[in-house]
């Protein structure tokens, strides 16, 4: 899925590589790796966009991500609204991952491998994942091939 997360940043090709994965050396901190390529550049790079626990239960208790997921997985088998129901944390973190990513391509990425560290964009995050709530919710669900037929509380 090519996710709408990128405003006007049309300039940018994104994709997910992998992750979440548990960072090495940070126990309470996860990245997701991501292929991104501009335009004008003949090479993409791979950014690691870490996220650290804390961050990220902070914000899936504060956005209700759970209740608002649970209502609609409840409308699958129990074996697939279990299956469903494991994935969630991880595509959560996916989506924070995306919003953090999208901060940084908002401020100007260079042309380079690297790595966002958990330390930085941590209020701009919180403000950007609690904006675009709809979007988690809508790219989990996407992830989960679930219709997202879903209403805001």
């Amino acid at each position: 899925m090519v996710p709408e997360s990128l405003h006007g940043q049309s300039a940018y090709r994104v994709t997910l590589f992998f992750g979440p994965e548990p960072v090495e050396g940070k126990s309470d901190v996860q990245a997701c790796v991501f292929n991104v390529k501009k335009r004008s550049w003949k090479a993409g790079i791979h950014v690691s966009v870490e996220v650290d626990h804390e961050q990220l239960s902070r914000l899936l208790y504060q956005l209700q991500i759970s209740d608002r997921i649970a209502k609609v997985l409840m409308t699958l088998a129990p074996e697939e609204r279990q299956a469903s129901q494991m994935r969630v944390p991880d595509l959560f973190a996916q989506a924070v991952a995306w919003c953090k990513l999208d901060l940084c391509l908002e401020a100007g990425l260079a042309q380079e491998h690297q790595c966002i560290p958990s330390t930085q964009f941590v209020s701009e995050l919180e403000q950007s994942v609690g904006d675009r709530t709809e979007y988690v919710v809508a790219y989990i669900l996407s992830e989960l091939d679930v219709a997202p037929d879903y209403r805001s509380p």
